[in-house]
């Protein structure tokens, strides 16, 4: 008899243990997902009435548990559980495609330099329809690296503000953003949505010019009458509205006239359509000549063209070694 009862306690502890381990253990993970947005605060239910858990910044790691539609039950990695949109997260796939993204831009030249001048949405892809990595506050630092004129979907609204898509093609940049929460982050913003920090007295030069400036680049400095450095400038624009197939169509090269102590213009054209990016290799010493180099794409087939300047003379490099005999006065 009385191995029978403990026959029939083993047998009831087992089945307890294994219900145990069925189902009031914690279950894992299905799968990692990452927070999306600057702060993604956590909630105690999917319910109107609901109380925040906590929050977690871009990029924190959690466990996804559970979805109820369009709602997200995740875990911290301090345990802590909560619900957030699906909006709100990244999958570890798209976390991964930002991470080789950054790492990509980091080895791409800076072709401008500017700040977010309202709320804007950092893509994947050029294009509204691509997704979303996060979503960027006002004045935050960016570089801009690669120009790409994309096609404005039909009956689209802004995604960021309430003005119509007028345009046919609009300008999206490659950009790699600077913020207090971020190290840095890339991704494609459009354009429209970006100041640019050009240096004075550039966009005055510009603006009598009728020039919409895409991008400039110091090519040397030389010591003013008062022995400060003054930098020379290589400027790159276009003329007209955005969407443009160039990515360049001006170039503009300003240097310091010590006669007259102001900027000059030394080089002029006019007749480029020029593609990013613009490669400037600076002097090797002070006084030395600098370059720079960009694809002509004229002709349709992309065609290297380089040219040096010397002193205040820009003239064009040609293959055999030779300058062209071109003309461009000050």
């Amino acid at each position: 008899m009385t191995r029978k009862i403990l026959l029939g306690v083993a047998v009831l502890t087992v089945l307890c243990t294994a219900a145990y381990l069925r189902f009031l253990r914690p279950h894992g993970p299905r799968e990692v997902a990452y927070a999306g947005n600057r702060q993604v605060t956590l909630w105690s239910a999917t319910a109107q009435v609901r109380e925040p858990v906590t929050t977690v910044n871009f990029g924190d790691h959690l466990d996804v548990l559970g979805h109820f539609q369009d709602r997200v039950k995740v875990r911290t990695l301090n345990g802590i559980t909560g619900w957030v949109g699906q909006n709100d997260l990244l999958s570890a796939d798209m976390w991964q495609r930002a991470r080789d993204l950054d790492a990509k831009t980091a080895k791409m030249p800076v072709q401008a330099r500017g700040h977010t001048k309202t709320i804007s949405n950092l893509h994947f892809e050029a294009g509204r329809e691509s997704p979303r990595i996060r979503q960027l506050g006002k004045t935050i630092p960016l570089e801009l690296l690669e120009r790409e004129a994309v096609e404005v979907p039909a009956n689209s609204a802004e995604e960021d503000t309430e003005e119509s898509a007028e345009a046919r093609k609009e300008d999206w940049w490659l950009v790699r953003m600077h913020a207090s929460d971020q190290p840095s982050l890339s991704g494609w913003m459009l354009g429209r949505f970006i100041d640019l920090d050009v240096p004075a007295p550039l966009p005055d030069f510009a603006s009598s010019a009728g020039m919409h400036i895409i991008g400039w680049f110091d090519l040397n400095s030389v010591k003013d009458s008062s022995g400060a450095q003054r930098p020379q400038y290589l400027v790159i624009g276009v003329r007209g509205s955005e969407g443009q197939p160039c990515d360049f169509t001006l170039i503009r090269v300003f240097t310091w006239g010590m006669q007259r102590k102001r900027y000059e213009t030394a080089f002029v054209k006019s007749d480029v359509c020029g593609k990013l990016p613009m490669i400037v290799t600076h002097p090797s010493s002070p006084g030395g000549d600098a370059l720079f180099t960009f694809d002509e794409m004229g002709q349709g087939a992309p065609e290297a063209r380089t040219y040096r300047m010397h002193q205040t003379i820009v003239r064009r490099v040609i293959e055999s070694g030779a300058h062209d005999s071109s003309k461009h006065s000050r």
